[in-house]
C-alpha cells in the first residue's frame, strides 16, 4: 500500500478531501464547485497537503468518488444520445414493466424515459433466448443507419439488442461499423455494460452509460490534467457502486458504475468500523448536505444488490425511478440532507426535500442568497450548530436569516414562531429517515432493535441520537473523521470487479460441466480486471447465484463457497436456496421446480485486517468548555446543554446528555436520554443512560 494516499468525495454540497500518510490523517471540507468540480478537489488537496507539510508530488495514489454521474441522470444533463435496438423493441424503455408503483393514484404519471422516441432506432435482426440467430443482421443496414445517425449529430450511442447477453455477435458488428463510420462518437454495448436478462433494465442501464459517458470522460480527463499540473501525477482510481475501486480508464468506459460511488464509500467505512468493534449487525447512517443513505451491514459486510433505481420521481416510491442493472451496495437513499429545502404543502403539512439548496446558494444561513429554509437552518435555530464555528469557522452562519426564512415559508402559514417551525422541520426530516430505515429493515426481515447505528457524514451526528430514539436503537457509534466518512471509506476499499452472466438453468436440467466452465470464465474476467488495477496484490473471489421458484418474477441471492463453485452440484444449490428462502419468507415451497437465472463472481484484493478496538479501562467526566441552549425534541423544550470538544475527550471520557460535542467537520448532538463515552480508538459511543460502554 502507498505511504501517502488521498481520498476525495464530491458531494452535492461539500467536497471532502482526506490525506493519509504514515498512519496520520488530515482532512478538510470545501464547498463543491459545480461548474468545474475539479477546482474544489485542487483547493482541498492544497489544504490537506499544507496540514501534512508535504507537496502534491509526494501523493502516491488518489481514490475518488463522486455524485456527478447521479446528478447528470437526475437533472437530465447528459450528452445527445441515440439507442439502437432490435426491431419491435423500440418502446421497451417507455413501456417499462407492468408495475404501478402507486396503484390507487388515478392520475399516476410515469417518469419520462431518458431518450424520447425520435432518438430510438431499430435494426432488423433477432436472436433466440439461447443465442441462436433467427434473423441475421445485415452489415448494409448498419451502414445506412450509421449515416443517418451521423447526420443527426449524436455524441454517444447505446446499443441494446434482444438476448445479446447470451450472444454478443450482432452488437459487436454494430460497434465495428460505428467505429469505422462515426469514429468520434462513443458507443456503449449492453453486452459489456450489463450482460444480464430483462431487456428493460439492461437497455436502460446501457442508455444511462451512454448518456453520461462524454460528460464523465471529459471531467476525468480534466481532473487528471489538473492534478498533474499541480504535481500529483500519481495513479487515480474511482470508487464504484459495488464497493470496490476501478481504474480511471475503466470509469471513463463504464461511468454508470459510478452512480452510487460516494454512498458506497460510506458503507465501506461503516463496515470497517463494525469490524474494529466486532459488530455483526450494523445500520449505516450517512447524512450529508443533499441526501441521507441507510444501509444494513451484517457480519461486517454491506448488503449488495444487482439492480437499483436512480431519480425516483414519486415520493421515493420503488418503481418510480430509472432502474440501473449493475452490482451495487444495497441502500436506501432519500432527499434528506443539511441542504434539503422545506415547504408547506396543500394540506398544510411540512414537507422536506428532495430539492436541495446545494452549495450555491446553500441554506439561508450561509448568507449567499438562499431564501428558503433548509435542514441546516432548523439545526442552527435549535442550537445544534455554533454559527461562529461551522466547518471549522470557514463558513460563518447567520441565525437571523434562518429565522426569517423559517417564518416566511413555514411559520406564517402555520401560525408558528421560528423555533416551533424549526422543530417541526427537524422532526419531519428525522421521521422521514427513521421511516426509510424501518421499511428497509422490514423488507430484509430484520429487527433494528438488535442493531448498532454507525453515523457519519457532515449532518448525521446532528440527527443520529434522535433517530435512535425513534427507531428503538440503544447504541450509536460516531467514528473519528465522521464528517468525511465516505472519503475515508475510499481509502479502505479493495480493488474489485463483479462479473455476471445471465444463463437460465432449471435444477432438473443442471449441467455441472457447463456451470464449472461458466464460473471459470467469470473468475478469469473478474480477476484480470483487478490485476489491471493492482498487479501484485493477492486476489480473492466470492461466488453467488440468483435463484427462484419457477413462475416467480424475481430471484434471491445464494452465496457459494469456492469449493461449491469449483464442484457445482444441483442438490447442494437446492439445499442452499431453500435455506435462504426460508430465512426470508418463513418456509420453503415443497415439490416446486427451482431455477437459476444469474451467476456471479466478485474478485477483490484482500483488505487489510482492522485492528480490534481495545476496551476503555478508566471512565472520567469529560471537561466542559461551556454550555449552550439546545432544543431537545424528545422533551419538546430548550435545555441547558454542556459543550465539549471532541479533541478534549480522551478514551474513557464521558458526558451525559443534553450535550453537544464539537469538532471541525461536524457536531454530535446528545439528547437528554443518552450518555456519550470516548472509546480507545476515538469513536464516540452513544448509549441510553444507565447502559455501559464497550458494548
Amino acid at each position: 500500500m502507498m505511504a501517502t494516499r488521498l481520498g476525495v468525495d464530491i458531494g452535492g454540497t461539500f467536497t471532502d478531501v482526506v490525506l493519509e500518510r504514515d498512519g496520520e490523517r488530515h482532512s478538510t471540507k470545501v464547498l463543491t464547485t459545480y461548474a468545474a468540480p475539479e477546482d474544489a478537489i485542487i483547493e482541498g488537496m492544497a489544504r490537506v497537503c499544507g496540514q501534512a507539510g508535504i507537496t502534491p508530488e509526494e501523493i502516491g495514489q488518489i481514490i475518488h468518488g463522486t455524485t456527478l454521474a447521479t446528478n447528470a441522470l437526475i437533472e437530465r444533463r447528459g450528452a445527445r444520445t441515440a439507442l439502437i435496438t432490435t426491431e419491435g423493441f423500440r418502446d421497451v424503455i417507455e413501456m417499462r414493466t407492468e408495475s404501478r408503483f402507486e396503484q390507487y393514484d388515478l392520475n399516476l404519471v410515469l417518469p419520462e424515459p431518458l431518450l424520447p422516441r425520435n432518438r430510438r432506432y431499430v435494426l432488423r435482426e433477432r436472436l433466440d433466448a439461447e443465442g441462436g440467430v433467427l434473423i441475421p443482421l445485415e452489415r448494409g443496414d448498419i451502414e445506412a443507419l450509421a449515416e443517418e445517425l451521423g447526420e443527426a449529430g449524436y455524441e454517444s450511442i447505446a446499443v441494446g439488442l434482444l438476448h445479446s447477453y447470451v450472444n454478443d455477435a450482432h452488437e459487436r458488428m454494430i460497434a465495428e461499423v460505428l467505429a469505422e463510420k462515426l469514429p468520434g462518437v462513443m458507443v456503449s454495448l449492453s453486452s459489456e455494460v450489463s450482460p444480464q436478462m430483462r431487456e428493460y433494465e439492461r437497455f436502460n442501464t446501457t442508455i444511462a452509460n451512454a448518456y453520461i459517458q462524454p460528460l464523465m470522460k471529459s471531467y476525468l480527463d480534466r481532473l487528471r490534467d489538473r492534478l498533474a499540473d499541480e504535481g500529483a501525477g500519481c495513479p487515480i482510481f474511482l470508487m464504484h457502486s459495488g464497493g470496490g475501486i476501478m481504474s480511471i480508464e475503466s470509469a471513463a468506459a463504464f461511468p454508470v458504475r459510478l452512480v452510487e460511488s460516494g454512498p458506497a464509500g460510506g458503507a465501506i467505512f461503516a463496515a470497517d468500523i463494525a469490524a474494529r468493534h466486532g459488530l455483526d449487525k450494523v445500520l449505516s447512517f450517512d447524512m450529508g448536505g443533499t441526501t441521507a443513505k441507510i444501509c444494513l451491514i451484517k457480519n461486517q459486510t454491506p448488503k449488495t444488490a444487482r439492480v437499483f433505481e436512480v431519480a425516483r420521481s414519486y415520493r421515493f416510491k420503488k418503481g418510480s425511478g430509472m432502474p440501473i442493472s449493475i452490482p451495487v451496495i444495497d441502500m436506501v437513499e432519500i432527499g434528506a440532507g443539511g441542504g434539503s429545502l422545506a415547504h408547506v404543502d396543500a394540506m398544510n403539512q411540512i414537507r422536506v426535500g428532495p430539492e436541495s439548496a446545494g452549495s450555491e446558494p446553500g441554506p439561508a444561513c450561509y448568507g449567499r442568497g438562499g431564501e428558503r429554509p433548509a435542514v441546516t437552518d432548523a439545526d442552527l435555530v435549535l442550537g445544534k450548530l455554533d454559527p461562529a464555528n461551522f466547518a471549522g469557522g470557514s463558513i460563518p452562519l447567520h441565525p437571523d436569516q434562518s429565522e426569517t426564512a423559517l417564518r416566511a415559508h413555514l411559520g406564517d402559514t402555520l401560525a408558528m414562531d421560528a423555533e416551533e417551525a424549526a422543530w417541526g422541520l427537524a422532526e419531519v426530516v428525522d421521521e422521514n429517515m427513521a421511516n426509510a430505515a424501518r421499511v428497509h429493515a422490514v423488507e430484509n426481515g430484520e429487527d433494528l432493535a438488535d442493531y448498532t447505528m454507525i453515523a457519519f457524514g457532515g449532518a448525521a451526528p446532528l440527527h443520529a441520537a434522535r433517530l435512535c430514539e425513534k427507531l428503538g436503537i440503544d447504541r450509536c457509534l460516531i467514528p473519528v473523521g465522521a464528517g468525511v466518512g465516505s472519503a475515508i471509506g475510499f481509502l479502505r476499499a479493495p480493488f474489485s470487479f463483479e462479473a455476471n452472466r445471465s444463463v437460465f438453468m432449471r435444477l432438473s436440467d443442471f449441467d455441472a460441466q457447463r456451470v464449472r466452465a461458466l464460473f471459470d470464465e467469470m473468475e478469469e474476467e473478474a480477476k484480470s480486471f483487478v490485476r489491471s488495477c493492482d498487479a501484485k496484490a493477492p486476489i480473492s473471489a466470492d461466488y453467488k447465484v440468483y435463484m427462484r421458484y419457477a413462475g416467480q418474477g424475481w430471484e434471491i441471492p445464494v452465496a457459494l463457497t469456492g469449493a461449491q463453485a469449483a464442484n457445482p452440484d444441483g442438490a447442494t444449490l437446492l439445499e442452499l436456496f431453500e435455506a435462504e428462502y426460508t430465512k426470508l419468507f418463513g418456509r420453503a415451497v415443497e415439490a416446486m421446480e427451482v431455477e437459476v437465472t444469474v451467476w456471479s463472481v466478485n474478485a477483490y484484493t484482500d483488505p487489510s485486517a482492522s485492528a480490534l478496538a481495545t476496551p476503555v479501562e478508566t471512565l472520567a467526566e469529560a471537561t466542559k468548555t461551556g454550555t449552550r441552549a439546545l432544543f431537545d425534541p424528545g422533551l419538546g423544550k430548550r435545555v441547558e446543554a454542556a459543550v465539549v470538544t471532541r479533541d478534549g475527550m480522551q478514551p474513557g471520557a464521558q458526558v451525559d446528555g443534553p450535550a453537544v460535542v464539537t469538532e471541525t467537520e461536524t457536531t454530535v448532538v446528545l439528547p437528554s436520554s443518552r450518555r456519550i463515552t470516548a472509546l480507545s480508538d476515538g469513536c464516540l459511543d452513544i448509549l441510553v443512560k444507565g447502559e455501559s460502554a464497550n458494548g
